[in-house]
């Protein structure tokens, strides 16, 4: 049944919608593929195209009808499988990326904007599969334009794999370079996660984990502005007042979330998942994590302050949602991806936004280093040492960190990037170079944290 909204909780909704950005940024179809193993690649592309129209097909025809009776916009319609190396028993990175090719049409036929899930989990080891496909996703990313791919690392149980970790350096150094001409775009589809959770419906970590049913729809909401202009209007109160106005604009947010993914459920006749009610910003002006950072008197977001500001930020929007939706999930939280959020695009610009802050800032937010784009000069050392240091801070914490980091080849620190879109542009960021060969080439696992002596 539709969740139950009074007309004040409406009119005040619709008035976040239209001068507050507030959107539903994602209603994502989670999609089981363990049913389309077996055989050729021939026969096995052919099954996941055919299971993913069959599911998806109708998907954005009743988001379009949900966003015209409800009023409310939903800006992406979404699709996520089976991570593909859990489906596909093939013998070649070549045929690793037909899988991709195939998904990317499936995508196009029903028209989704993108597709997640060409991914593996090797967060305690690699299997055959696990690597080939690994070894596929420069090719499959560039050759492509809606599959998204992501590799779990690590995860608080297991450790961290730095076998893997400095494999996905060199990979998205070699994605990097393979999508050249388009300012290595390709690494804007491919992330690295510890604790990677199954039902996240945002990009491009989205995947339909193997606890999941047959099909599911999971949302993804959004609300910065909203949140900006809360706090704008109480610019003078106490931490403790500011977090309650940060929980009650949270709470309206997700129930709206909930609202539109129980309809969808509802129309597609498929179960309702979740609601991640995540705070993700978009490059347009008033839609952004650091100005309402700065909003609670951070002088530039970066500065002295700003981990504590984003500690409490992301603290009130998960109480908010959780009172709101028994069915809260995916990453939910804070998103800080720098060039998607033109507030934090501003901070790195002035130099009060580096690198080793935004490290920091990940201890506390939702996810991780996201959309920061760095000198094609990088080494894949270096970058996998970055994965390593995420990957520790969400084993150590429980709590899911991430990369997704753009080596722009042929250009350098202080120079400017556009993606387009809502993965948006930015300015490259310097790294420390300094050299940790030495490091990520002992391989082997960094051992989990001990939780107990039992398990």
């Amino acid at each position: 049944m539709p969740v139950a909204f009074g007309i004040n909780e409406i009119l005040e909704t619709l008035r976040m919608i239209e001068v507050e950005n507030l959107d539903i940024r994602t209603v994502t179809l989670g999609i089981s593929l363990q049913d389309c193993r077996g055989g050729d690649v021939r026969t096995v592309t052919e099954k996941i195209k055919e299971k993913v129209v069959k599911y998806a097909g109708n998907l954005v025809a009743v988001a379009d009808e949900i966003e015209k009776d409800y009023g409310v916009p939903i800006i992406n319609k979404r699709v996520s499988v089976t991570p593909i190396s859990l489906v596909a028993a093939l013998d070649s990175p070549e045929e690793y990326v037909e899988c991709a090719l195939a998904l990317d049409e499936a995508a196009k036929e029903v028209g989704v904007d993108f597709i997640g899930g060409f991914s593996a989990l090797v967060h305690k080891g690699l299997t055959r599969q696990d690597k080939l496909l690994m070894d596929s996703i420069p090719e499959a990313l560039a050759g492509t334009e809606r599959v998204c791919s992501s590799v779990n690392v690590a995860t608080t149980r297991a450790g961290i794999n730095m076998d893997a970790v400095y494999e996905m350096g060199k990979i998205i150094k070699r994605t990097a370079a393979l999508t050249a001409d388009a300012d290595s775009i390709g690494c804007a589809k491919l992330v690295v996660f510890c604790n990677i959770p199954e039902d996240n419906p945002f990009m491009a970590g989205a995947l339909h984990g193997v606890g999941e049913p047959e099909a599911t729809i999971n949302v993804g909401v959004s609300g910065p502005g909203t949140v900006l202009r809360a706090i704008e209007k109480h610019h003078h109160a106490d931490f403790g007042t500011l977090a309650e106005i940060i929980k009650k604009t949270a709470f309206k947010v997700t129930r709206m979330g909930e609202l539109v993914g129980k309809e969808a459920s509802e129309r597609l006749n498929i179960p309702f998942g979740i609601v991640d009610l995540s705070l993700a910003p978009t490059p347009a002006v008033g839609d952004s994590v650091a100005d309402i950072l700065e909003a609670m008197g951070i002088a530039r977001c970066g500065g002295p302050g700003t981990t504590a500001a984003l500690a409490m930020l992301n603290d009130a929007v998960k109480k908010g949602g959780a009172m709101a939706t028994s069915y809260v999930g995916g990453l939910s939280g804070a998103f800080i991806p720098v060039s998607e959020d033109a507030g934090l695009g501003r901070a790195v610009e002035s130099g009060a936004l580096t690198l080793d802050k935004l490290e920091a800032m990940t201890s506390v937010c939702s996810v991780g280093l996201d959309m920061i784009a760095l000198p094609g000069s990088i080494s894949a050392e270096i970058i996998a040492a970055i994965i390593a240091d995420e990957a520790a801070i969400g084993m150590v914490n429980h709590k899911t960190t991430a990369v997704r980091v753009i080596p722009v080849e042929g250009k350098k620190a202080g120079e400017k990037v556009t993606f387009g879109g809502l993965l948006g542009g930015c300015t490259i960021m310097p790294y420390k170079n300094v050299d940790p060969s030495g490091f990520v080439a002992h391989g082997g696992r960094i051992p989990a944290p001990i939780q107990a002596l039992n398990n």
